[in-house]
């Protein structure tokens, strides 16, 4: 049964969030802690994630505390680490994939963090961040058309045929967003996505299946596998049931003309994009079950993430590949953030200004996420401009690059957020 909040009674304003996904539940539960009347819309018939397992930070862990402890909870109870103690707070573990010398590639480099390599699989987290939601909230089946800001107020037109009015609106919607469109306009240069050159194979071993031919030490602890235009990475999901599975690989071209991003996996085709690696990394790809291959897209920087009385927030805002895998993470501190500002409007022409305190304190943050995580990618597929494939270089780069990610100060980024909206309005 979700927690009863109490919203307070002087706000007269609601504000609509469109998405359901980590990102809209977060924000949605954010706001109503803090007493601000929300609606969810929802395109799906139900609370939806699609992937499998998603990686998830310390300054991820510490936004969920922050947000509500009751999210950090729910995620603690599906969360899961490295299986062998000495290995909980290594990230990856990272190893030459094509060195054939030996059957595993040669371990190189080990990368501390506080917490490890910390997944969930999306759907299980899901489920516990829709228990914080009070089912009176939520609307499904409302998929977004259209947004009208018609100066105080939004007009939200669905699919269905349905409008609903609110004070404002904050989209939550993804990378192929609905709200960003309104925000940005549809021709603008960074309306829609783009390809990053990079595709991946995504698939699941069950662990028994993987600890027989890989062993335990590779199956049940995160791996890296890096390669001249490709890494493969591992990492157990489901309390240490599932092995993840994760073979990045580059489009020769540059190109993806596909209207769809997720296809059917062509075996053949990924074995030929790994061939002459590592055994390991063979034994791997035969081993994937329900596998497919997504292209990599991304948001080129926005110059806003809100106009007026409508705003965008995680994937909707800045949509990332997963080489630092904090995605997600981007997304839970912007609901923190978001939450945390709106917890001081109470009149709804106050509205506009928290949204651009958001924007000058978040936009920032996560646009640069969005180009580190592609130098990510570059320096895992040994294509770093003046790195390469000098094995010390990257040592060098993987030892230090998440740092900036993981010990960011949340307080601080509040507190400017505030600060930022107060500012604006006493200057009313």
């Amino acid at each position: 049964m979700a927690p009863h909040y109490e919203l307070h009674p002087d706000r007269n304003f609601s504000i609509a969030v469109v998405g359901g996904g980590i990102g809209g539940l977060c924000t949605a539960t954010g706001l109503l802690h803090q007493g601000v009347p929300v609606t969810i819309y929802e395109a799906a018939p139900s609370f939806a994630e699609i992937g499998a397992g998603v990686s998830l930070g310390p300054n991820a862990a510490r936004a969920m505390q922050l947000i509500d402890p009751a999210i950090h909870a729910g995620f603690l109870k599906c969360a899961t680490n490295n299986g062998w103690d000495d290995r909980k707070n290594f990230w990856f573990s990272f190893r030459k994939g094509e060195d054939t010398s030996t059957e595993f590639g040669t371990r190189f480099f080990d990368l501390w963090c506080e917490t490890g390599q910390s997944s969930v699989h999306r759907a299980r987290f899901l489920d516990e961040l829709v228990a914080l939601v009070p089912r009176e909230v939520a609307h499904f089946g409302k998929r977004l058309e259209d947004v009208e800001d018609r100066g105080d107020h939004v007009l939200l037109r669905f699919a269905d045929g349905t409008t609903a009015e609110h004070s404002a609106l904050i989209g939550c919607d993804g990378i192929k967003s609905k709200v960003r469109l309104a925000v940005l306009g549809a021709e603008h240069p960074a309306a829609h996505a783009v390809f990053t050159g990079k595709y991946a194979y995504r698939g699941l071993i069950p662990m028994a299946d993987a600890a027989s031919l890989l062993g335990e030490e590779l199956a049940m602890n995160s791996q890296m596998y890096l390669g001249h235009g490709g890494h493969i990475l591992t990492f157990p999901i489901e309390h240490g049931k599932t092995m993840n599975v994760v073979a990045f690989s580059t489009k020769a071209d540059g190109k993806w003309e596909d209207s769809e991003w997720v296809k059917p996996l062509d075996r053949e085709a990924m074995y030929r994009d790994f061939d002459g690696w590592v055994p390991a990394t063979s034994k791997i790809l035969s081993l994937m079950q329900k596998p497919d291959m997504w292209a990599l897209f991304n948001h080129l920087p926005a110059p806003t993430y809100y106009k007026n009385r409508v705003c965008i927030l995680g994937d909707a805002a800045h949509a990332s590949t997963p080489h630092n895998g904090a995605g997600a993470g981007q997304a839970i501190e912007d609901a923190l953030c978001m939450s945390r500002v709106m917890a001081h409007v109470y009149d709804s022409a106050d509205v506009p200004r928290a949204f651009a305190a958001f924007d000058r304190v978040r936009r920032p943050r996560s646009q640069r996420q969005v180009q580190v995580a592609c130098e990510s990618g570059w320096l895992y597929d040994l294509q770093a401009p003046g790195i390469g494939d000098d094995w010390e270089k990257v040592k060098q780069r993987l030892a230090t690059k998440q740092q900036w990610i993981w010990d960011h100060d949340l307080e601080a980024d509040v507190t400017e957020a505030v600060r930022v909206y107060q500012e604006e309005s006493a200057r009313l």
